[in-house]
């Protein structure tokens, strides 16, 4: 479909383009974005909208925030865009609206996994075990569960495709001052996820990239009760601020991209300088 002339995203895309540039853009292509319906999940699926993809999935636990989701970003376009209400731990919920997904729109593309839950200030100690298992459980096993599902459909249709999981800084670093020792484990857990997910898949063409975030400027961190952690965060941080909610796009446009077609199982950190301390 085409962008609306009156739509925001108005771009000239690859018509036009010279060969690099015209790399960089989704015309044509088909997106599934987890977590898509607030925050960088939303902010990334806005960014493949504006690089010429042709149908939008966003998946999502929050049934509400889903399809206000749709109803904002297809104001802006005349794309094709669904929400499927999952819960990405769910494998039977999962295989049914992805199922659902391409019999719709056919085979997805792009995975941009940006699903997840973060619980910190929790000491090792105290941590109760049944909280522990669900982060990890949503955060990686959730990864996992999506990424399987995705790969199978790409894998029998016979599509080149590229799978982006949305990691953390915190899967390489320990953070300070707040103790989140299930949430780092889970985030390690998918940048390595990703690694072995590409040593399998690589020879059907399909690439598998994360991103690690460091400290963003999300809305889930815009509340009174951080304000003292958020100065040391960025105390912390070489670029003295916190990332924007937008400040993935880019990235994961990249990744999504013929324009990152011999890159596999990598990890990038977009997080100010945070992890080169």
């Amino acid at each position: 479909m085409r962008f609306r002339q009156t739509s925001k995203y108005d771009t000239q895309l690859a018509a036009g383009l010279h060969p690099t540039l015209q790399s960089f853009t989704l015309e044509g292509k088909i997106a599934v974005v987890t977590g898509g319906a607030r925050g960088l999940g939303y902010s990334m699926a806005q960014g493949l909208l504006e690089s010429g993809i042709s149908g939008l999935v966003i998946m999502d636990r929050n049934r509400e925030l889903g399809e206000e989701a749709v109803v904002a970003l297809s104001a802006e376009t005349d794309i094709d865009i669904r929400f499927y209400k999952v819960d990405v731990r769910d494998e039977a919920s999962t295989k049914e609206a992805i199922s659902n997904a391409v019999s719709h729109f056919g085979t997805p593309h792009i995975l941009v996994n940006s699903a997840g839950i973060a619980e910190s200030n929790i000491k090792a100690e105290e941590y109760d075990i049944d909280k522990f298992n669900h982060q990890i459980g949503t955060n990686l096993g959730g990864t996992f569960v999506i990424a399987k599902t995705v790969g199978k459909a790409m894998i029998e249709a016979k599509i080149s495709g590229s799978m982006i999981f949305i990691a953390s800084m915190s899967g390489s670093i320990v953070n300070y001052p707040q103790n989140q020792c299930s949430y780092n484990a889970s985030k390690a857990g998918v940048i390595q996820l990703a690694k072995n997910l590409v040593a399998e898949r690589a020879r059907y063409n399909i690439r598998v990239n994360a991103i690690t975030p460091g400290y963003m400027d999300t809305a889930l961190n815009r509340t009174k009760d951080l304000t003292a952690q958020k100065e040391m965060w960025i105390a912390q941080t070489p670029q003295k601020r916190l990332g924007r909610v937008d400040g993935l796009n880019g990235l994961a446009v990249f990744l999504a991209s013929d324009a990152s077609s011999f890159m596999a199982g990598a990890n990038i950190a977009i997080d100010g300088g945070c992890i080169a301390w």
